[in-house]
């Protein structure tokens, strides 16, 4: 039989993205694969019903809701232990899987990993992508399309430019290496609305474009 890349999708809401990289694994854009589940850390998360669409397993994973973590907790120590303890049990659920993912693509998740899932994710061969809303070097963290709109309008934004990528997951937040970009340039007159509604657009197609690559990488080694 041909080897095959398994993907693991992580989404918080709306689940566009995922719907992009469903559509493209079903009509090969992305070469080879198949979609083995989907995991998502908000509960009301639409991407799980595009899941169910398309009978691709999906589970609720969240670190107050799984019990890592009180609501109400404040303490600094206790939140970092929380956060350490919830990320190695999701690694752990994801490499006890009797499917293991090839690829991770983060698609809307609004979690940062650290050290605890990052590692033994790595340190099994698995390959970890993100999208994000800003050029490399800028604006990373949330709300990257908002403070790009804020220093547009200030006029201190280069070129009057920002953009999209896709990187590599590392444990510096946004700072993995590049896969794909594309710059967008803000239009005078237009609104954050507006702006938003065009990233998001150009996000479906760049996510596709830079898991293709990913894909056809892990499917050349798998080969060798």
């Amino acid at each position: 039989m041909a080897e095959t890349c398994r993907i693991l999708v992580m989404a918080s809401g709306n689940g566009s993205n995922f719907q992009a990289l469903i559509d493209a694994v079903g009509d090969g854009r992305i070469p080879k694969s198949h979609i083995i589940g989907l995991i998502v850390n908000r509960g009301k998360a639409y991407a799980t019903k595009r899941a169910e669409q398309h009978a691709i397993p999906w589970e609720y994973f969240n670190l107050i809701s799984n019990g890592f973590q009180s609501k109400a907790e404040r303490d600094p120590e206790k939140l970092r232990e929380a956060r350490n303890n919830h990320d190695a049990a999701l690694a752990k659920k994801i490499l006890d899987s009797d499917s293991r993912p090839d690829l991770i693509v983060l698609a809307g998740w609004m979690y940062i990993f650290g050290s605890q899932f990052l590692n033994p994710i790595s340190a099994q061969g698995i390959k970890i992508i993100n999208l994000h809303p800003a050029l490399p070097g800028k604006y990373d963290g949330t709300n990257a399309i908002e403070r790009a709109f804020e220093d547009f309008e200030a006029g201190k934004l280069e070129n009057n430019k920002t953009g999209i990528m896709v990187h590599y997951v590392i444990e510096q937040v946004d700072r993995g290496e590049t896969i794909l970009t594309k710059e967008i340039e803000i239009h005078q007159g237009e609104t954050l609305d507006q702006l938003k509604e065009r990233i998001h657009a150009n996000e479906h197609q760049l996510i596709v474009e830079a898991a293709s690559l990913v894909v056809k990488d892990i499917l050349s080694a798998k080969s060798q």
